[in-house]
């Protein structure tokens, strides 16, 4: 087990025992369990008892349980609480705004058991009268709710990534002699999506035969065969001939629209057999359209003019912008950041720590700033030709003001601003403040636009036109936030900002090594946007990289 699945098991005791209003001690003793757990960098299945019993937040009594869910994945306090807690009252644990003390009050004094109940309940206006709700806070639930059930059954694409792998490794193995290929949204490479689409020649009693032997329940329907595991998901196989199954993954892979728009193409003719992909093109004389690009229809005249650009791909990305390290809430040091950037072939490395407003993160005060760019300094001579930049990811304030005075902004060679709190607003606030430090001189880069957090946060409503003019006025990138809960701004926003020569950057948002992985979601997204390497300030050589700092710091004169 990964330590952040033993933390997941720590965090929700901790939250059922606060609905259950156990003692505080005892839960907040669970929650710095699931905190610690969740922040070792070591894995607690590599750690002997006296080692695990040792950690700050531990001890033995936690330590035990840990080791019971290890060896025997089981877990007796929590199923115990997990036994007396309706299966509804479990599930409102998800639902953003909605703490254990306020999902008490819904259960034991409202008498709600699941979220349907809940939302009725706020259609009804019945919450408001209930200490530490309100007609704002009632709002807010009732608007979180209706999201978390719009989404409910998707699944983020790197969610679903490993089992691609696993089911792509098994079919092969099976059906050497069958043709497979994974289709629809997950080939797309959109950011979500609620199920998986196979095109497979194997014969239909023979993948049945095996998903039943795999523990699968199967349902057929007159257009494929629906398989679900344990965990829920549903995976769709669509069986075909050889002949046929070219056509079927490419009708398969592409928007409706995209597809409607291409049949009506007077050269296509349906019963033909192509025998190889480049062939569905080569019957409309059109040039090739990866999947990822198959959205909008418009592509296809804009492809009988001229092929498309060459996306950017990941061996594309030069160097990582937008990292944090332990001056904030980072788990790794600045040089251990640096050294796995060189480790990885990264030319350079962008440390954007927070800044002072986000107290949470350990955001930066004025001495930290002085003192973390001193360490900096010694470390650019210790491993030249490498190079990190001294950025910050500051805070933009509630009246669009960013988190220091303009001689401390000057201290840094590149400065992300970005909305972390009162993220509830009106389209009208959130362009005052964004617009606001866009507008700002010292505003390298605008970090996540809409701090929208996918499947779970909507973020704020944003005018993106009105964004990408300013940005395009004040020479400010846009980011595009490469962590897979993000990837913000949203790629269907993207080409706009190109036509305006907006650049746009990749970026990880790393908390840790780790994370520097992450720039694949975004370069993946960012393919469906059409976006180049030349578009894209983290494709920037260091040389290159060393001409925007100076640029940046020009227009601040």
């Amino acid at each position: 087990m990964h330590n952040y699945e033993i933390a997941e098991y720590f965090s929700l005791l901790s939250k059922l025992m606060d609905i259950h209003g156990e003692n505080e001690f005892k839960i907040k003793s669970y929650a710095n369990a699931a905190f610690t757990l969740d922040k070792l960098t070591d894995p607690v299945m590599d750690m002997s008892p006296s080692e695990l019993f040792a950690q700050r937040g531990i001890g033995e009594a936690i330590g035990q349980k840990i080791l019971q869910l290890i060896e025997n994945k089981q877990f007796t306090l929590l199923e115990t609480y997990l036994e007396k807690t309706p299966s509804g009252i479990i599930e409102l644990i998800k639902i953003k705004g909605l703490g254990p003390k306020k999902i008490r009050t819904i259960w034991k004094e409202l008498e709600i058991e699941s979220i349907g109940e809940l939302l009725y309940a706020c259609e009804e206006n019945r919450l408001i009268n209930y200490k530490g709700f309100g007609a704002k806070t009632q709002k807010n639930i009732q608007e979180s709710l209706a999201y978390y059930l719009q989404h409910q059954g998707s699944y983020l694409y790197q969610q679903v990534e490993s089992l691609v792998i696993a089911l792509k490794e098994s079919l092969e193995n099976k059906f050497p002699n069958a043709m497979h290929e994974v289709v629809g949204a997950f080939k797309r490479q959109m950011e979500s999506l609620e199920f998986l689409e196979i095109v497979s020649t194997c014969s239909e009693k023979e993948l049945i035969n095996w998903l039943i032997e795999k523990e699968f329940t199967v349902i057929k329907s007159d257009a494929y065969l629906s398989s679900k595991g344990s965990d829920n998901f549903e995976i769709r196989w669509y069986l075909t001939t050889q002949e046929l199954f070219h056509w079927t993954d490419f009708s398969l892979s592409c928007s409706p629209e995209f597809l409607k728009k291409w049949v009506e193409n007077p050269l296509f003719q349906k019963n033909f057999k192509f025998i190889f992909p480049q062939a569905i093109f080569e019957q409309l004389g059109i040039a090739y359209i990866p999947p990822a690009q198959r959205e909008d229809p418009a592509i296809i005249e804009q492809v009988l003019k001229q092929p498309l650009k060459e996306t950017i791909q990941i061996k594309d990305i030069k160097g990582i912008i937008h990292s944090h390290s332990t001056w904030s809430d980072g788990v790794h040091t600045i040089e251990q950041m640096a050294l796995a950037a060189i480790e990885k072939g990264y030319e350079y490395l962008v440390i954007s720590d927070h800044s002072k407003s986000a107290f949470y993160a350990n955001g930066l005060q004025l001495d930290r700033i002085q003192a973390q760019h001193k360490e900096i300094d010694a470390l650019n001579k210790k491993l030249a030709p490498f190079v990190i930049f001294k950025s910050i990811e500051s805070d933009v304030l509630n009246d669009g003001s960013l988190d220091y005075p303009d001689e401390v902004l000057a201290s840094f060679d590149i400065v992300i601003a970005s909305i972390h709190s009162n993220l509830k607003m009106t389209e009208e606030k959130a362009m005052m403040r964004l617009l606001n430090a866009v507008n700002n001189p010292y505003t390298s880069i605008l970090g996540h636009l809409t701090s929208r957090l996918l499947l779970s946060r909507k973020g704020y409503p944003v005018n993106h036109e009105a964004i990408i003019e300013a940005c395009a006025n004040n020479d400010v990138v846009i980011e595009l936030n490469a962590h897979p809960r993000r990837l913000d701004m949203d790629w269907r926003f993207i080409p706009a900002a190109l036509k305006k020569d907006v650049l746009i950057s990749i970026n990880p948002d790393a908390h840790a090594v780790e994370g520097y992985d992450d720039c694949k979601y975004g370069v993946l997204v960012a393919q469906k946007a059409g976006l180049t390497a030349a578009q894209n300030l983290s494709s920037f050589s260091l040389e290159e990289m060393i001409e925007f700092v100076e640029f940046q710091q020009s227009k601040r004169a």
